[in-house]
Order: structure tokens, then sequence, then C-alpha cells
């Protein structure tokens, strides 16, 4: 970062706009950043731009760091659960086969699928795992390249029970949020849809905004587009866009429906811990318990044996 801003004083120095001198570095700012900074420019309102942009980056991050936090919860029980059932497997249980075997003890089908699991894991593990990570790395490769596959796979999120209500509500709160600002910068209507659609994560509003941009640019109103397509964006958002329309206050209800769907947001991420935490655990019990009843079963029958 030190290095691109010595660039930027040192062309902004030469008699370059600061926007012009910021786009030379557009893999490190994208097109809302530096758009908004030209229209601030271009209107003598600069200083006003970058406080709104600085204000609605912060909350945009916010947003994403919310999400990220929902996920930690579950993903340290899974990794719990499998560690938990690791060290059953991998160094209880391969002590105790032995014992097992000269004493001509019948396992139990657990114990035999427990035993073959490991087994397999045993021979085949590193290729497994190879086989995951290199299908994994694959995979987004070939999501971040080929268009259709990350259009499907995206469409595939946005129709997965909650999860999907979860990325639609995200989604819409980061078009909102980044429209209403481009608005409030002075950007044009068709030209601000234009960069958001851009600047979305998911290639289904991505490709649904570059149609919405077309669709005003004829003067169609925005909200008579996203009202034909009422599964991914929902009622809510278009009637309070034509209200804005109709009243002239549109660049408020986007803000507003913004903090709306980020508080929404807020809520669906605390009601999904306090259902996952009870789940999770069962999960893992019954994960962990199939382990240590697969183990104890046939030493408690050795017991019984000796004890006859």
């Amino acid at each position: 970062m030190a290095y691109i801003l010595e660039g930027v004083i040192w062309n902004v120095q030469n008699g370059q706009f600061l926007f012009m001198s910021l786009k030379k570095f557009a893999n490190h700012f994208d097109d809302l950043f530096i758009n908004v900074i030209k229209i601030g420019e271009e209107t003598g309102n600069l200083a006003d731009n970058l406080v709104y942009l600085s204000t609605e980056l912060k909350k945009k991050q916010q947003l994403r760091q919310r999400l990220r936090s929902a996920m930690i919860y579950p993903a340290v029980i899974l990794v719990a659960t499998l560690g938990v059932s690791g060290i059953l497997v991998f160094l209880v249980l391969p002590r105790l086969i032995p014992v097992f075997s000269s004493l001509g003890v019948k396992l139990p089908w657990t114990t035999r699928f427990l035993i073959a699991t490991a087994g397999f894991l045993f021979n085949y593990g590193v290729l497994l795992v190879g086989g995951l990570i290199g299908f994994g790395i694959l995979s987004f490769f070939l999501t971040r390249k080929v268009s259709p596959l990350r259009f499907f796979v995206h469409r595939l999120i946005l129709a997965t029970p909650f999860l999907g209500s979860l990325s639609v509500m995200a989604n819409v709160a980061d078009f909102t949020r980044t429209l209403g600002l481009l608005l409030r910068s002075g950007t044009k209507i068709v030209e601000s849809i234009l960069i958001t659609a851009d600047s979305m994560p998911n290639a289904v509003y991505q490709k649904a905004l570059r149609g919405a941009a077309e669709i005003v640019r004829t003067g169609e109103p925005l909200n008579i587009y996203l009202a034909r397509h009422e599964n991914i964006f929902p009622p809510i958002a278009t009637r309070m866009i034509e209200v804005g329309n109709i009243t002239g206050t549109l660049e408020a209800n986007l803000f507003y429906l913004a903090d709306f769907y980020e508080t929404e947001i807020d809520e669906s991420t605390k009601n999904l811990t306090t259902i996952l935490e009870p789940l999770l655990l069962l999960v893992m019990g019954g994960i962990v318990g199939f382990v240590a009843i697969s183990i104890i079963t046939p030493i408690y029958e050795i017991t019984q044996s000796f004890r006859r």
C-alpha cells in the first residue's frame, strides 16, 4: 500500500486527477471506489464523497464480518468432532485390534465397520485428502474462470434452504448500499446500476442488474424490472424503491433498505447459532458415542467371557 500511495502521490503532483491515479491500481481499488472519487473531483464534493465512501465501506465490511462470525461456531464443533473421533480411531483402536484378534472375540458390526473405515483411511488417506484438496482447488479456479459454472454455483446457493435466504439478504443489502452511495455521490442512475452490478459478488445479481441497467436506459423505472425477479429481489425492496422513485427519496430509501437487511442478517445469524448449537452438539455426541461404543462393546464382551 505504501508503494501504491507513493505512485498516486507522484501522479497527482504531476497534474493527474486522483481517480486517474487510482485507476492504474485497479486490482486494489474497485470501480465503486474510483467512480465515487471521480464524481467528487468533477463536482467539487470530493471531501464529502470520501466520507460517504469510508462510512459505507465500513458498513459493508461489518456485514461480511458478521457472516463470517456466524460460521465460526459450526467450524469449531466440526474440528472438535473430527479431532476426538480421529484420536479414538487412529490411536486407541489400532492398539486394541490385536487383543480382539488374539482372544477370538466376535466383533459387533459397528466395530467391524470402524475397523474397515480405519483401514481404508490408513491405506488411502493421503490419496483421499490429496484428491479432496485438488478437487477444491480445481473447483475454486473453475468457478472463478468459467462464467457458466460460476453462475450455476451462485444460483445453487440462492436455491439452498436458509443459506439461500441469507444470501439474498446479503446481496440485496450490498446492492442497495452501493447503489445509494453512487447516487448520493452524483453518478447517473444507469451508470450507477452498471457499477453496482460489477461490484456484486454473486453472478446471478450481476446478470440481473446489467439487465436492469438496459431497461432503465429505455426509460422504464427500476422497480418494474426488479418486480419481475421477485425470487432475488424481495417485494419490500421493490416497493421501497418504487416509493423512492415517486417521492424523490430514492437515495434515502436505498440506505434504509441496506440497514434493514443488515439487521435481518444479524438476527438470522444469531438464530442460526442458537439452532445449530444443540444440533451440532447432538451430532458430535452421536459420532463420538458411536466410535466409543464400537470400541467399548468388544471389551465388555471379553470381560463377560472371563467371568464365565
